[in-house]
């Protein structure tokens, strides 16, 4: 069907008088937006981006000398952690403006297809300062419904994952519940068919602003290179008080094009032309309950999460051999919250999320090294952590043009050695939790 759309649509452009013609109609526009101004407080230095706005969990402990040394030099009041360092910032840049675009029709055989479509950027894109003008939706949408009642809606453009949806928890901070929700905005083709209560959706998409880890750091270049987008299928169930899906997530990253050719001493002798891939599965289950009266509301996502590091996760890849081959291995964590909110006006909500590292996802593979710092592929290069933990309740006021709130998160990461052989991170006594706690007060005016 999807299909069917898109290569009836440049002859629709092309004939005025057919019956496949756009049908001149006043587009309505509407913007809207707010700004919003977020205090933060942390009691050491979090992994964050959007100067800070965006928190994903503490760093781990960085001492200035070993326990060992401190007892040895009698310098025990000297040894502290250099990242126990507490830091404060106001920031408006997440202030956002758009404009949705409703209007025209474009009839493709006996099917009418209503146009629309959204533009939407703020200042936290990334750059030279942090107050780069981002562009964060760009889309347009058919709709329509047939004769047997059934809905179909095509998107085309930036848009939120699949993975991610537009309806998220009701936390205040910027993360909106990442690492353990996945988080991501990127171009992609989406068609959703709801026949009735039930339906399904599927996805091609591209990296570009999320992109994920590898040899040569961060980039979009491994999902886009490999020529195979990332896809995506899911279940739907939706009436007027659930919304439910059941999904699969699949991605296809070419990590290495070229291999060292050596001579008998291990000397480089030239590059010869390889296609080395990685590529993964990951089911996600979805949950939403929002009865009528609005006062209420339970949401909740489960997620085994393969090589989801451009989705904002802390997730990745290794190098790893069986013995005879080698290959790209993804790594794979256990990934969930639970969010309840109960009131409107004012609302008061608490957000759980939880994650656990369970190593490659592989077990005939072992890393293919006795140092996995060098072969494990992570998001921002974070490969210690056996589990994340994290609870946030929060208060907030909440009328259609102002919004006030106050949330304070607890952060708690267990850091250890990675396992050499499969990347997970054992309970021994390298094994150390480290917390982390923000206080968050937001302060938006809507428009």
């Amino acid at each position: 069907m999807a299909a069917a759309i898109l290569l009836s649509l440049p002859f629709a452009s092309a004939q005025d008088d057919s019956a496949a013609v756009r049908k001149a109609q006043n587009v309505k526009i509407k913007p809207y937006g707010f700004i919003r101004n977020y205090f933060n407080y942390d009691s050491r230095r979090m992994l964050t981006v959007c100067g800070g706005e965006y928190l994903m969990i503490p760093y781990d402990e960085d001492w200035n000398m070993s326990e060992a040394d401190a007892n040895l030099l009698n310098a025990e009041n000297q040894r502290y952690d250099r990242n126990a360092v507490p830091e404060a910032h106001l920031l408006a840049l997440s202030s956002r403006f758009g404009v949705s675009l409703e209007g025209g029709q474009l009839t493709l055989g006996n099917q009418q297809w209503d146009l629309a479509g959204k533009l939407e950027g703020d200042f936290a894109g990334f750059g030279t300062t942090n107050t780069v003008l981002r562009l964060r939706l760009a889309y347009m949408t058919l709709r329509t419904q047939d004769r047997r009642g059934c809905s179909h809606e095509l998107l085309v453009g930036q848009d939120w994952h699949p993975l991610s949806g537009s309806i998220m928890p009701n936390v205040l901070g910027m993360a909106a519940g990442a690492p353990f929700r996945p988080h991501s905005r990127t171009p992609q083709v989406r068609y959703t068919l709801m026949p009735s209560d039930f339906g399904f959706t599927v996805a091609a998409l591209w990296q570009y602003q999320f992109t994920s880890p590898g040899p040569k750091g961060e980039s979009s270049s491994y999902a886009n290179q490999s020529l195979v987008p990332e896809l995506f299928v899911g279940l739907n169930y939706r009436t007027r008080e659930v919304y439910a899906q059941l999904g699969m997530d699949y991605t296809n990253l070419l990590i290495r094009t070229e291999t060292a050719v050596t001579d008998a001493l291990g000397n480089e002798l030239y590059k010869s032309l390889t296609k080395e891939h990685c590529q993964s599965l990951s089911p996600t289950l979805y949950f939403q309950y929002t009865p009528v009266s609005g006062l209420f509301m339970l949401k909740m996502r489960s997620t085994l999460a393969r090589n989801l590091a451009h989705l904002n996760m802390l997730s990745g890849y290794a190098y790893a051999t069986n013995g005879t081959d080698y290959g790209y291995i993804p790594m794979q964590a256990s990934v969930s919250y639970l969010n309840v909110s109960v009131g409107s006006t004012w609302r008061a909500n608490l957000f759980l999320g939880y994650q656990k590292n369970l190593g490659l996802a592989d077990k005939d593979y072992t890393i293919a090294a006795s140092d996995p710092s060098n072969y494990l592929f992570m998001k921002k290069g974070v490969a210690n952590i056996n589990s994340i933990y994290r609870v946030a309740p929060s208060i907030s006021f909440n009328t259609k043009i102002f919004n006030i709130g106050l949330e304070y998160e607890l952060t708690g990461v267990s850091y250890g050695q990675p396992d050499a052989n499969d990347g997970t991170v054992p309970n021994d006594d390298n094994l150390h939790q480290v917390l982390g706690h923000r206080v968050c007060l937001l302060v938006k005016y809507n428009f």
